[in-house]
């Protein structure tokens, strides 16, 4: 049976037994912090089951997209782990509980294939059940589970927990015993790979606390409301239906693993056994490079794209192993063109939008892949350097720093450097590298999460919402209400009132002030309540659901539960609103002229003025700039009539409204349209009609990151306002000039290249000044020990170039059969550098510029030993370097 097949057999079970059918939420976790990728199919339903949120249906399935990276390392070397998998799961919100889920989950594995089931032999089905949830167990009876095969475990194995306090409860495992050639006799307890684990029931009927370890928490007690949450392993579900040893043999990965096993000529033994051993290393390449081409296509298709942070971060690497792997298995040529398409044809069944973006996908990941081969080149030599620098100091290991800037600087990935390392006799400060990169992110993400909640703990905000439910938000119809203050907030803890000065968080039951998302800047204004007044600098929403208005007391005295007028700064929400349409506008246009591949990355929104970010592999022409900035303003010119209407996601989508991706949309989504123009899911605010924006003036477009693009832009008063700069501008350059203004362009041009040429004339006077002396310089060259020795300055403000060039004539002139060493210090923007040459019978004396260089620095510079060079002292200690110098070499032997 088809993986595709699975799903829909799957989602047709439940969707017959009353559950609604819920889309798979986008791989990137968007709504939960601590997350980069949903990693389960309960991610998106947990504000659900935390009350959070009231659950549009009793009852749910889905089939979710999921990400695990934490075994990143153990891809491969077994059958069950995978950086991308697919989770059946049906759910429950109070509404049945064990006595219908295990029936339910009976009845879909053991039911015939001609009545819609997937026909599992009853007989080679195990239980296993939390050690005293004797409820279960009559349950699985009644079923017709002999008591044999329900095998009773502990916490460890069987009771599930977020890792946090919150709901929790027994769970009951789903085992199918592949039979004797995979293990022994007795059950899930004595052997996980003959009795594969392939669905997980959830009974989450109590509250935990105190959470110490997965095995180590506190029961409270039971739960009012019992919700149930499975989870079915797809891939483990195909592996039994189509009778292949491994989850890698599936369809959906077997035809990419194939394709890389022709390509390098490797073989992959089909009864291999369930796990590929150590001593077979080709058998994990080749799981590893099918994983991770697959893994590769969903997550761009979702909207990641390579960069060095985040899920961006998590893409790369994953890409640039399956690259590595397929290289080390003796394949030089480029490996994706010939992969992904294969990965694309596997997937596409179950996710038709891959091969409708797949020139999209494949631009970005082909892109990445030369730029790793560039990175190779460039990041091996510098490794070498390195490693050859390490041997000769005598050490034993690479410092984690030097490999922390192979990573960060070159984007030399750590598993390669410590590979290469190893083959040349060293190891690496793991370690130290580790401690880099974790400090690393952790200042990123501290600095992503104190914009939405100033480093305040998440739980006080969700105090303030279960206590009195979602704000609502007025502010697309109104700029300003009554209302009433429900809570004050100040660092986590609520406060009882607020008095002139403080600065404090603030939530209304209703309010027209907009919160910072979609790439739009937040509302400003005032919020008067009772004798007080607060003005709002900040608006965000921490938890879905919550609008917490950052504010100070400018005077009097606030308390909660008093009632208040708020009043939104309407100058601000109309340049903005202004901007969010122009950026509308702007992707829309952009895209009829790069085509549907050039996807909004990101934006933002602020009075008077855009930023937009896009999906391209390279520049944008200027002529292309200027047809869009045209096209736009034509769009401006004719009024079209900005609308905003609330639907389903599956009528938005006949629509041919844009969604942006990675983002997650509700089943009700808000799409906003200009004219027949633009059509776009957004939940910002806009103008009523495009004429209102005046003008859209594009300043520039450049370069964020590998396939990212960004335009900026003013919009209305702020681009007429440098438009009239920009005009007397020109026009004084015209007066100077005495030319027309349409040739001042090309005027000013010709004298920027004739300032070149001057400046390189220069250039060859000053080196000519400098190298005039070298003769006579090497003709007052001292003996030294045996070694002739020149100490020179070069002329103030000599180019390094023209310094190094000194140095090397000043040796050519002494003669190649004497010992020889030259340093030459030179001065420059109050900063001393030494730059000292050797000839070959100096090195056979053991003289090494290098050394003498680090010696005279202290350890800083570079080179080797015929040329090196270093600096960064300040200009006063020329004498100083050219002393160090002449001291080491009166020491040589």
């Amino acid at each position: 049976m088809k993986t595709a097949e699975i799903k829909r057999r799957y989602l047709a079970h439940f969707e017959a037994n009353g559950h609604a059918v819920v889309p798979s939420a986008p791989l990137p976790a968007i709504d939960d912090p601590n997350l980069l990728f949903v990693n389960a199919g309960m991610v998106q339903f947990v504000p659900y089951f935390l009350g959070q949120r009231k659950q549009p249906w009793p009852r749910a399935v889905s089939v979710q997209k999921c990400i695990r990276t934490p075994d990143i390392d153990e891809v491969g070397k077994t059958s069950r782990h995978g950086t991308f998998f697919q989770m059946n799961g049906n759910f429950s919100f109070g509404d049945y509980f064990k006595d219908g889920a295990i029936p339910l989950a009976w009845d879909l594995i053991t039911k015939s294939v001609d009545d819609g089931g997937f026909g599992l032999d009853p007989e080679r089905i195990w239980a296993t059940v939390y050690l005293d949830d004797d409820e279960a167990i009559e349950i699985w009876k009644k079923t017709g589970m002999p008591s044999e095969r329900i095998v009773r475990r502990g916490k460890k194995d069987n009771y599930w927990s977020m890792g946090i306090p919150g709901p929790a409860g027994p769970c009951s495992e789903l085992y199918y015993d592949r039979g004797p050639a995979y293990g022994p006799d007795g059950g899930p307890e004595v052997d996980e790979d003959r009795y594969l684990e392939f669905w997980n029931l959830v009974f989450m009927q109590y509250e935990i606390t105190n959470v110490r370890s997965k095995e180590e928490f506190d029961i409270v007690g039971e739960l009012p409301a019992k919700n149930i949450d499975t989870g079915m392993g797809l891939e483990r579900m195909a592996s039994i239906l189509q009778g292949v040893d491994n989850m890698y043999e599936i369809d959906e990965i077997r035809p990419v693993l194939d394709k890389a096993a022709a390509l390098t000529g490797k073989t992959y033994g089909v009864n291999s056994g369930h796990a590929a051993s150590e001593s077979h290393p080709d058998d994990v390449r080749l799981r590893v490079i099918a994983d991770h081409v697959r893994t590769s296509l969903m997550l761009i298709g979702d909207g990641v794209t390579p960069s060095n942070e985040g899920r961006g971060y998590v893409l790369r690497r994953i890409m640039r192993r399956a690259i590595r792997s397929v290289r080390l298995l003796g394949w030089q040529d480029k490996a994706l063109p010939e992969l992904l398409p294969v990965a694309r044809d596997c997937m596409a069944p179950s996710y038709p939008e891959l091969a409708e973006e797949f020139d999209r996908i494949s631009t970005y990941a082909y892109a990445e892949e030369d730029a790793f081969l560039a990175t190779l080149r460039s990041g091996t030599t510098i490794l070498d350097t390195a490693i050859a620098e390490t041997k000769k100091a005598g050490g034993a290991k690479l410092t984690g720093d030097k490999a922390f800037q192979l990573h960060d600087t070159y984007g030399f990935p750590i598993d390669l450097t410590l590979e290469i390392a190893a083959e040349q006799g060293l190891a690496v400060d793991d370690e130290g590298f580790r401690r880099l990169m974790t400090e690393q992110r952790t200042r990123a993400k501290e600095d992503a999460r104190a914009r939405k909640t100033g480093h305040t703990d998440v739980s006080a905000y969700r105090s303030v919402l279960e206590d009195g439910g979602a704000v609502e938000f007025t502010g697309y119809a109104e700029t300003s209400r009554e209302s009433r203050v429900r809570a004050l907030l100040s660092k986590g803890e609520r406060l009882q009132s607020a008095g002139e000065g403080d600065t404090i968080e603030l939530v209304l039951d209703t309010t027209p002030f907009y919160a910072e998302g979609g790439g739009q800047q937040p509302d400003n204004g005032l919020i008067t309540v009772g004798g007080g007044q607060v003005e709002v600098f900040d608006v965000q929403q921490p938890v879905p659901g919550l609008i917490v208005h950052k504010a100070r007391v400018v005077r009097g005295e606030v308390r909660p539960g008093e009632s208040g007028f708020a009043e939104i700064d309407t100058n601000r929400r109309r340049a903005i609103s202004r901007s969010h349409t122009a950026t509308h506008l702007v992707h829309q246009t952009i895209r009829n002229f790069l085509g549907e591949s050039a996807t909004q990355a990101g934006s933002m929104n602020a009075p008077g003025r855009l930023r937009f970010d896009f999906n391209t592999p390279g520049a944008v022409p200027p002529a292309v700039l200027q047809d869009v900035e045209q096209q736009v303003n034509e769009v401006l010119l004719a009024d079209h009539e900005v609308h905003a209407f609330v639907t389903s996601q599956e009528e938005a989508r006949r629509l041919g409204a844009m969604a942006l991706f990675g983002e997650k949309y509700g089943d009700e989504v808000r799409v906003v349209e200009v004219g027949d123009y633009a059509r776009e899911l957004c939940g910002g605010t806009h103008v009523a009609r495009s004429g209102q924006l005046g003008l859209v003036k594009i300043l520039s477009e450049s370069s964020i990151g590998s396939g990212v693009r960004r335009v900026e832009a003013l919009v209305g008063i702020d681009a007429f306002g440098f438009l009239a700069k920009e005009h007397l501008l020109v026009s004084r350059l015209a007066d100077i000039f005495r030319i027309p203004a349409d040739q001042v362009g090309d005027r000013v041009e010709q004298t920027v290249a004739a300032l070149r040429d001057a400046e390189k004339e220069l250039e060859k006077l000053r080196a000519q000044a400098v190298l005039g002396g070298a003769g006579a310089i090497a003709d007052a060259a001292r003996d030294l020990n045996g070694i002739a020795y020149v100490g020179a300055e070069a002329p103030e403000g000599a180019a390094g170039n023209d310094v190094r060039t000194l140095a090397m004539e000043i040796r050519g002139k002494i003669g190649q059969s004497r010992p020889a060493v030259v340093a030459v210090a030179a001065k420059s923007n109050g900063k001393a550098s030494l730059i000292v040459a050797t000839n070959a019978a100096a090195r056979d004396r053991g003289v090494s510029a290098s050394d003498l260089v680090k010696g005279a620095l202290g350890g800083r510079g570079g080179g080797n030993a015929e040329l090196a060079q270093g600096g960064g002292v300040p200009a006063g200690e020329t004498v100083k370097l050219l002393t160090a110098v002449e001291k080491a070499i009166s020491d040589v032997g």
